[in-house]
């Protein structure tokens, strides 16, 4: 789930992060276990400490540098194709709260959600009518990892169910990465329906 134009001080969210947070990292841990089971050790410390110590959100990216870093793997893509990626061997499933939870806690900050990438994860339309029924603001039409046909089937969808778009490159900061920021586009019309939904919501 992405939010947009939240308040970033607001206390439940916040709350709410705080939890996140700290079940990113057992899950951290818990990945890091198993690849020390098979024979790949990973010394991810100093990552959790850092960010438990700025309040970042760790996962399986850091995990994936802490495997370069032993010699593992050459790259986030390799470390994430051949160990981390869902059915790989180190995949640990993440704990989380439901989607409908997420929309009222960004909700509740002024904020609007969208729908990440369901390319990607697959879900079916039935879900997606179910999650906007629920009030899930958009639908990330533009992805980096969705193809022409797969734009316009979910542009299709968010025109049927007359729900917002949002668009991006899926970049996290790992310069292996082919895209950067940017590199995905809101087509305008899209940008500005979403900018003034936003303004509606906060008055």
């Amino acid at each position: 789930m992405l939010g947009y134009f939240f308040d970033v001080d607001h206390r439940e969210l916040q709350d709410f992060l705080t939890t996140q947070r700290q079940t990113r990292i057992r899950r951290v841990e818990r990945i890091v276990r198993r690849l020390g089971e098979l024979g790949m050790p990973v010394d991810v410390a100093p990552v959790t400490a850092a960010a438990v110590a700025r309040g970042r959100s760790i996962g399986r990216p850091q995990v994936a540098d802490g495997m370069i870093a032993a010699g593992h793997v050459a790259s986030r893509r390799e470390a994430f194709e051949r160990w981390l990626g869902a059915g790989r061997p180190a995949f640990i499933a993440r704990d989380g709260a439901a989607p409908e939870v997420v929309i009222g806690i960004v909700h509740a900050a002024g904020g609007l959600v969208s729908l990440a990438h369901p390319g990607r994860t697959g879900l079916g339309d039935r879900r997606i009518e179910e999650l906007l029924a629920a009030g899930l603001d958009a639908i990330e039409v533009y992805h980096s990892d969705h193809a022409a046909e797969t734009v316009a089937q979910y542009a299709a969808l968010a025109e049927r169910c007359g729900c917002l778009r949002t668009g991006g490159s899926d970049f996290h900061g790992d310069p292996a990465y082919p895209l950067t920021v940017g590199s995905v586009s809101l087509p305008t019309e899209h940008w500005i329906r979403l900018r003034d939904a936003s303004q509606q919501r906060r008055h």
